[in-house]
């Protein structure tokens, strides 16, 4: 490949004193994948990865599959706004792993520049596209939970023909592309990638820790003075809290519920809030405990429904309507949690509701 610009007096300066003999032409080579290739290994595929380093052709290869559509954010409305309805909403922010519901109701401007980008991810997503630059600016652990939610939503709905470029190897093998082309050395590889195993430690701490947290819950900032509380780490980088409660009913003994449940932003995506569930359920029953939740958080509360792990009790999927009755139906009054207004003004909304039985 050739270019040519033209020759000025900073252009000139710079050959001269660099004794680099410049006529205003560029000559390079970028690697191209074969024609074999492409009507054999690239013909019907899922997720294809262009990797390597800045200036190695990336782009330029990635332009023969397609061009990038960069959608439209007005600055009036909340990203949630720009999906067709509540469904596609949940369906499209969960699949690029963007699960802060406090978030989808932010213009997109103000967000992070990690919820930034996979919110433009979530409005691109679909067969036949191509994202250049995927994960270049975000956190590095941001684009691996990002890669893994998207690596699934593509499998569970059958896309073809998605194209990504980056410069960062690190997200291969959360991506799990059908195949991946380096642009640095001209090799395609088609092996299959195996995600790495994610170790989570809990361990107990106090309820001071969760003011790092209560800013991402999707419902309440407040913690219950009586909680018991865990936070999760991985690799020494804090990712996620949860506390749980005694119930105080006369007809179930040694019963707790969940009580506050968050993943923090840049790991959600990995499926750790289903897991740290079931860890804190394994937890109670290795205390002889009966272990319940409800959530009104859709994904949660469909992981409970598919696993085998948790019973719907006979309040799974039906609104809040207990709330209105006995010491909740005043809501300046304080109950069991400390929290009847709360309680009281979500009443009508339709929860999960599930115990945990373990394997």
């Amino acid at each position: 490949m050739e270019v040519t610009v033209e020759r000025d007096g900073i252009t000139d300066e710079i050959s001269r004193i660099f004794d680099y003999e410049f006529d205003g032409t560029s000559t390079f080579h970028p690697h191209e994948i074969n024609s074999i290739d492409r009507e054999t290994t690239l013909k019907d595929f899922g997720i294809g990865l262009i990797v390597g380093p800045s200036g190695s052709g990336k782009t330029t290869l990635l332009k023969e599959f397609g061009s990038e559509q960069d959608p439209y954010w007005f600055d009036n409305k909340s990203i949630a706004s720009h999906f067709k309805d509540i469904d596609d909403v949940q369906d499209r922010l969960g699949a690029v792993g963007f699960n802060s519901i406090p978030s989808w109701l932010r213009p997109y401007h103000v967000l992070s520049n990690g919820e930034q980008f996979r919110a433009r991810l979530a409005r691109q997503l679909g067969s036949n596209i191509v994202v250049d630059e995927f994960t270049s600016v975000i956190d590095r652990d941001v684009a691996k939970s990002c890669s893994n939610a998207i690596s699934r939503y593509v499998k569970r709905n059958n896309l073809k023909n998605i194209v990504f470029s980056s410069c960062h190897y690190d997200i291969i093998e959360w991506l799990q592309p059908d195949w991946v082309f380096d642009t640095q050395t001209g090799r395609l590889t088609t092996r299959g990638y195996q995600r790495p195993n994610i170790v989570l430690e809990i361990v107990p701490c106090t309820r001071d820790i969760w003011t790092q947290f209560s800013d991402h819950h999707y419902l309440d900032h407040h913690i219950h003075k009586g909680a018991s509380c865990w936070i999760a780490t991985w690799n020494g980088r804090l990712v996620g809290f949860l506390s749980s409660l005694s119930m105080p009913s006369g007809s179930l003994k040694k019963a707790w519920r969940g009580h506050r449940t968050v993943v923090l932003p840049e790991y959600q995506g990995l499926g750790i809030g289903a897991r740290l569930t079931d860890a804190l359920g394994d937890i109670h029953l290795a205390e002889g405990k009966r272990y319940f939740t409800k959530t009104a958080h859709p994904r949660l509360g469909e992981y409970r429904n598919r696993s085998e792990k948790w019973r719907a009790t006979s309040k799974n999927g039906i609104s809040r309507q207990d709330y209105k009755t006995g010491s909740m139906a005043n809501p300046d009054k304080p109950s069991y949690g400390g929290f009847a207004d709360s309680h009281f003004k979500h009443a009508d909304r339709v929860c999960y509701s599930h115990e945990y039985i373990g394997k």
